[in-house]
């Protein structure tokens, strides 16, 4: 075996020297179709906390993927005391594709874990990534955006009944903030959850582009968890919230098209609105309009539609609430 190639089963951060960089595969073998994941490690010269960050969970979704490389690179080991261990590229079939879901076994990797090795390629890789990866975190983060079907509000979500959790979103500096009193399972927060470690994840604008600014916040973000965690010296840099979310997220449960069409969006992200509003319509080929896209309940819009043509089942948009706390709520 090549010497940075690993068996995931046989790895542990614990057993690489600290003071020092290491950039890693793991041989995931025949029942993840032989995919290699790529693992990044920075070991702090000095024993302390271990920040996991994960990317590219979704294919599509390429924000984190240069968030972990620029932070990989910008880090000095004789800084730190404890470790940032991170997965630029969680589900590489997705990724070389550009799709969401895996073109192997047309697999979800955030909705199968703890994965099996009798499931196919994506559940075998969250077989291997949960214990191996995710379970090594004293805190954990995985950074999604919106891909390029949805638009969503630059944010950093997080279990709004660990207090550890809201303490780290906080420190995190996103303008945005969503508590979230339950996650579906198959989530790699979800196992975290299951491990008692605190997480947290990330959206931002997607579009199959990098925002420069979406980056800026995911990059500063990243800083200033290893500061919360002391794994870093120094000051956090905390943006002023805007807005505070609460409530579900379930995109698979969002308002969802029943017909093929061409979508004409009517309200705005983070936009407050009624049950009754009309969100957006659907159209066909003549622009007729073949469908209307109601608020089920008062809320806050929190995702939308951002590529145009939609298939029949896709979502279109996700609804949810403030904080009752929030200064915003109305």
């Amino acid at each position: 075996m090549e010497k940075n190639v690993m068996n995931p089963e046989k790895f542990h951060p614990d057993q690489f020297d600290r003071g020092a960089k290491y950039a890693l595969y793991f041989e995931l073998g025949p029942a993840a179709a032989d995919i290699r994941l790529p693992v990044l490690l920075v070991r702090g010269s000095r024993p302390g906390k271990r920040l996991v960050v994960t990317a590219a969970v979704h294919g599509d979704e390429y924000e984190g993927v240069r968030t972990i490389f620029e932070v990989y690179h910008g880090l000095n080991p004789t800084d730190m005391s404890g470790d940032f261990l991170s997965v630029p590229v969680s589900n590489p079939p997705a990724f070389w594709n550009g799709t969401r879901t895996s073109p192997l076994d047309k697999g979800n990797l955030a909705r199968v874990f703890p994965g099996s090795l009798k499931s196919g390629p994506t559940s075998a890789i969250a077989h291997y990534m949960g214990p191996s990866i995710i379970a090594r975190a004293d805190l954990y983060l995985d950074l999604h955006s919106a891909g390029i079907h949805w638009l969503m509000p630059t944010m950093i979500g997080y279990d709004a009944g660990d207090a550890r959790s809201r303490k780290a979103a906080e420190a995190f500096g996103a303008k945005v903030l969503w508590g979230h009193p339950g996650m579906a399972a198959g989530r790699t927060v979800t196992f975290a959850d299951q491990q008692n470690i605190p997480w947290l994840y990330t959206e931002a604008h997607g579009a199959g582009r990098i925002d420069p600014e979406d980056l800026a916040t995911f990059k500063e973000g990243v800083f200033n968890l290893m500061r919360h965690l002391d794994i870093l010296p120094g000051t956090i840099q905390a943006r002023p919230v805007e807005c505070h979310l609460y409530g579900d997220f379930d995109i698979d449960k969002g308002l969802a098209a029943t017909q093929r069409g061409f979508i004409l969006t009517e309200v705005n992200l983070l936009q407050q609105i009624h049950t009754g509003d009309t969100l957006g319509r659907l159209c066909d080929l003549l622009g007729e309009m073949i469908e209307t896209y109601r608020a089920p309940a008062d809320g806050v819009v929190a995702m939308l539609r951002g590529f145009p043509v939609v298939e029949p089942g896709e979502p279109v948009f996700v609804i949810t609430g403030l904080l009752p706390d929030d200064p915003h709520h109305a």
